[in-house]
């Protein structure tokens, strides 16, 4: 079984190990692969790097670039800078100071960067006391990746009083949703409406989530719906 599955031109997803965060809350892990028009890698959201993942990613091409799209998604960056010591490591604001250990070449903002301006365009929803993340949108594949921002829990994912928690949080909703603590935490609701304006923008069509099953049409759509909340 390969851990790459391909999900649209020039990009791949993976699942990785489930993995604990606070409060014992046990948490699915994704990420994605995209080829950029020069041929490297722009790996979002880096899961625990097994050697069959490594393997296929080294035969698409080299990895140049390491995305943290939110303070919260660090877990597995250690060791994907350890193994692909030439790699840039571009991380969402607050990651440096958090970990001053990584070695950060920068911070991500609202403008691409030029080695993937091309290809990919991206846009921070600041204003949030959690974390600050960059959603991006990949133009080949009309593809939007967002880690946190939209979650969606099967009811029986969680137990015991973990399980009430999700609810009331949303993470268990019927649809998709962004869970009530993110909404609470936006605290400057004109920055993070600056920064859904510039989402919904986008001609979406696919959307790839860290915590939730990936959408494959009607993505703008699906955003709107998910942030009605903001709007």
């Amino acid at each position: 079984m390969t851990a790459l599955q391909a999900f649209g031109p020039n990009l791949w997803i993976a699942d990785g190990p489930v993995v604990t965060a606070g409060g014992g809350f046990h948490y699915p892990t994704r990420m994605a692969v995209i080829r950029l028009t020069d041929g490297s890698l722009f790996i979002w959201s880096p899961i625990a790097l097994s050697d069959a993942l490594e393997r296929e990613v080294d035969a698409l091409g080299p990895v140049r670039h390491l995305i943290a799209p939110n303070s919260l998604h660090d877990r597995f960056l250690g060791e994907w800078r350890s193994r692909y010591p030439a790699a840039r490591l571009h991380a969402a604001p607050g990651l440096r100071q958090s970990r001053p250990d990584l070695d950060i070449a920068a911070e991500l903002g609202d403008a691409p960067a030029s080695d993937w301006a091309a290809d990919i365009d991206q846009a921070p929803m600041r204003g949030n006391l959690i974390t600050t993340e960059v959603a991006f949108f990949h133009r080949p594949s009309a593809t939007l990746l967002v880690a946190d921002l939209i979650q969606h829990f099967a009811p029986t994912w969680f137990t015991g009083w973990r399980a009430w928690v999700a609810k009331l949080d949303l993470m268990s909703a019927p649809q998709p949703e962004t869970p009530r603590k993110f909404r609470a935490a936006f605290v400057d609701r004109i920055a993070a409406r600056r920064g859904l304006n510039r989402i919904v923008q986008w001609p979406i069509e696919r959307v790839v989530m860290a915590h939730a099953d990936p959408v494959q049409t009607n993505g703008r759509a699906f955003v709107q719906r998910a942030f009605r909340w903001l709007t």
